[in-house]
């Protein structure tokens, strides 16, 4: 069995926080600042790495944590 592991990716959940467009802004700045890549993510780039684990070309990986965070699980 595999694991994917996301990192912060903006999803429209995100609206359910209670923050205004500004403060929901200035928190995903502030969480792309602690990451490697410097950014935050994408539902796709999440996507990708399900389709890739779900797919044959994974069939030889196995009991695997795939970590979709731009290097946060590096640091």
């Amino acid at each position: 069995m595999n694991a994917v592991s996301p990192g912060v990716i903006p999803t429209p959940a995100y609206n359910l926080l209670g923050l205004s467009e500004e403060q929901l802004k200035e928190f995903v700045e502030s969480q792309a600042n602690n990451i490697p890549l410097g950014r935050v993510g994408t539902p796709d780039e999440i996507a990708k790495a399900v389709v890739f684990l779900a797919s044959d070309d994974s069939s030889f990986v196995n009991g695997i944590e795939l970590f979709v965070d731009g290097g946060m699980a590096q640091i």
